[in-house]
């Protein structure tokens, strides 16, 4: 306490004061510990027997009410021998030679293929009209390669689709196209395409006319015949280059050119900038939701434009895209 009172410059009650409360602190401290209660043993035999009781209950329970065992038919799996399968197990029978197309899900099962997978293959043979080829089973999701193999051979069906013969694909005795005139033969289902083909307007063509061009299915006339509505018509055959199913065939693109035209004096249909709104406007392969966002944008600012070449102010538009829009814009 001297030495507190002489170091610290502390008073005989200051330094008793202090020495107390150092003491309180302790107290506070390590009364916790001391004071601790002891922790409680948990034993846990009680519980589980009240729990196994529990469980019994229910047991028996289940076992005396009978909707318990129909309920849930697929997922009784104590009934099932399959190891755990949520399917009744299929009892193998011995491979022999087999129609694919005569066969059920339960045969297929009893041939190894999977309950699942089985599903799969009558429904697709229902869908498509019945097997003709090995290749078909081989290529159904989910059928592992390992039980095709097993299968195939046993299977009374041809490896490959059989190509049909089309009548049609051959040579008359007089060196022509079709053959059915010397001959006496049916058409077959694909009739070959005119090799003398006249020249037509690309602009009012529909798309039976331009699938008799060689190369020219149902999907690209119908491509053709869409984007000459978006642009308003044709000016020029080279705007077939355009045409998205196009664009990689070249050759098709020199085909169209060959056996269309644009007729001398078309009128495009035009857009009015003035009137027209956006949704009207973006539509246009030439203008776009951009090009059209700043027409709208510039007429409301400053007003109806008094000529088409004002739509060169616009900062976006190139001159390329002025090019290719001029014929198809128009503003009084």
């Amino acid at each position: 306490m001297r030495w507190v009172r002489r170091h610290m410059g502390y008073s005989r009650s200051e330094a008793r004061g202090m020495a107390g409360l150092l003491a309180l602190m302790l107290a506070a401290i390590v009364a916790p510990i001391l004071l601790r209660p002891e922790a409680p043993v948990y034993l846990p035999a009680a519980d589980q027997q009240a729990l196994d009781q529990l469980a019994a209950q229910l047991k028996e329970h289940r076992t005396a009410d009978p909707r318990y065992a129909t309920r849930y038919p697929k997922r009784n799996y104590e009934n099932n021998a399959g190891g755990g399968s949520r399917y009744p197990r299929v009892a193998q029978v011995r491979l022999a030679p087999f129609d694919p197309n005569a066969l059920t899900a339960q045969d297929w099962e009893a041939r190894g293929v999977p309950h699942f997978v089985a599903g799969r293959i009558v429904k697709y043979r229902e869908a498509a009209g019945g097997f003709k080829a090995k290749a078909q089973l081989k290529k159904m999701y989910g059928l592992e390669d390992s039980v095709y193999q097993r299968l195939a051979p046993f299977m009374q069906l041809p490896d490959e689709t059989p190509r049909p013969a089309y009548a049609n694909n051959r040579l008359g005795p007089d060196g022509k196209f079709p053959p059915f005139a010397a001959t006496g033969e049916a058409a077959g289902r694909f009739p070959r395409k005119p090799r003398n083909l006249q020249p037509f307007d690309l602009n009012t063509a529909d798309t039976t006319q331009l699938m008799q061009i060689r190369g020219i299915g149902a999907g690209r006339a119908k491509w053709v015949v869409r984007y000459r509505n978006q642009l308003g018509g044709y000016l020029r055959e080279e705007q077939l280059d355009e045409v998205f199913v196009l664009k990689d065939a070249p050759d098709l693109r020199d085909s169209l050119k060959k056996y269309t035209f644009v007729a001398a004096g078309f009128a495009p249909r035009v857009v009015n900038v003035n009137t027209a709104s956006f949704d009207e406007m973006y539509l246009h392969p030439y203008i776009g939701k951009p090009r059209a966002r700043l027409i709208v944008a510039y007429r409301n600012q400053h007003g109806p434009f008094k000529r088409v070449e004002d739509l060169k102010q616009i900062p976006i538009l190139k001159a390329e895209d002025w090019e290719k829009m001029r014929p198809y814009v128009r503003c009084d």
